[in-house]
């Protein structure tokens, strides 16, 4: 009898391995599972599968059998055996310089296709701490002091006499308003203020001279330039710019039609009075200095021409209280870093614009 080998018994539990994890059997490739079969460890002698991570051999890190997710992935430790190189963090970017223009050395920005948005003199004066006020000096101060003498010298010609010098008055106001901010050329601007001052001065006639025609014809204006500008095309930044401007520069004009409206003898002194005080601002003094000798200098003149027409010392009032409007005009025009035409256009007519109101109630105060 031969003796067979000792092989080993498949069906014994004795010699099957110890499995720690406790795992279903699984089938053998070609070998099917028996139901019969009672012992769940009988073909884990020839294969096991791990249901777990598998171990990558060259760099011993840890690799899932599953994609990991990536908002809930733990970053698996290196093995200390292989150390990886610290990684360097990843370079900021950095933007590209723009290329130099021709335009860089003059100042104004790239051309854009809403405006060119480049920093104006006034906040280029500021930012580098100087004062955005430069006040218009002596040649258009001598315009001023020109013009206002027109104005005295005419009042005691007649009324017609005096629409010669007041129209060009209230034309350059309308046109140095509009420069004043920023808005050149503005030609339907000026064209519609003037036009209302024009209107102004000829309801001042029909009416007798009536204050009323004023203000009347301001209200009209007001509503005018609405109109105009609803009907734009333009943003509403825009038309909102535009139509305060429209307004201010309409009012302005109009207002100085006051001289036609107040006594011959009061537009003669409050003339005369803004002339010299004008010419006294523009003297190379500290602020607050040449705003005194202004002021005095007015109420001499006051008192001065007073004396000649029928307001007598009364005149120093007048004289005073036109200057003082005539001061604040003066300001207006001196600020924000004006040009050289906005001097010679509202410095010159914003400080006579401004006193006409002074001169008509201090003349109807003081007659």
């Amino acid at each position: 009898m031969t003796n067979q080998p000792n092989q080993p018994n498949q069906h014994s539990p004795q010699n099957q391995p110890y499995d720690p994890y406790g795992q279903q059997p699984q089938a053998w490739p070609g070998q099917g599972y028996q139901p019969g079969y009672q012992d769940p460890h009988a073909a884990q002698q020839y294969t096991q599968q791990w249901q777990g991570q598998t171990w990558e051999t060259q760099n011993h890190q840890a690799v899932s059998a599953q994609a990991p997710d990536p908002e809930t992935a733990i970053l698996t430790p290196q093995s200390p055996r292989s150390p990886q190189p610290p990684q360097s963090p990843p370079a900021p970017l950095v933007p590209e310089a723009p290329a130099a223009t021709d335009a860089d050395a003059t100042g104004y920005g790239p051309a854009t296709v809403g405006g060119n948005a480049r920093v104006t003199d006034a906040q280029r004066a500021r930012a580098e701490g100087r004062s955005p006020i430069i006040e218009p000096g002596m040649q258009p101060a001598a315009l001023t002091a020109l013009l206002g003498l027109l104005l005295a010298g005419a009042a005691a010609v007649g009324t017609y006499a005096l629409l010669v010098p007041l129209v060009i008055l209230q034309a350059v106001t309308a046109a140095g308003w509009f420069r004043l901010n920023g808005m050149w050329p503005a030609r339907q601007g000026i064209a519609l203020g003037f036009a209302g001052a024009l209107a102004a001065d000829a309801a001042l006639l029909v009416s007798g001279r009536s204050p009323s025609a004023i203000l009347g014809t301001i209200g009209v204006w007001v509503l005018l330039a609405l109109v105009l500008q609803l009907r734009s095309h333009a943003d509403p930044d825009e038309r909102m710019y535009g139509l305060m401007a429209t307004v201010a520069a309409s009012a302005l004009a109009i207002v100085a039609g006051g001289y036609l409206a107040a006594a011959a003898d009061a537009v003669t002194v409050g003339a005369v009075a803004v002339a010299v005080a004008v010419l006294a601002r523009a003297l190379p003094l500290p602020t607050p200095a040449s705003v005194v000798v202004s002021l005095l200098a007015a109420a001499g003149a006051g008192i001065a021409t007073g004396s000649v027409t029928d307001l007598g010392t009364s005149g120093a009032l007048l004289g005073a209280g036109a200057a003082v409007c005539a001061l604040i005009g003066h300001r207006v025009a001196s600020y924000d870093y004006p040009s050289r035409f906005v001097h010679f256009t509202a410095g010159v007519a914003l400080p006579l614009a401004a006193a006409a109101p002074a001169v008509y109630v201090l003349g109807r105060a003081l007659a």
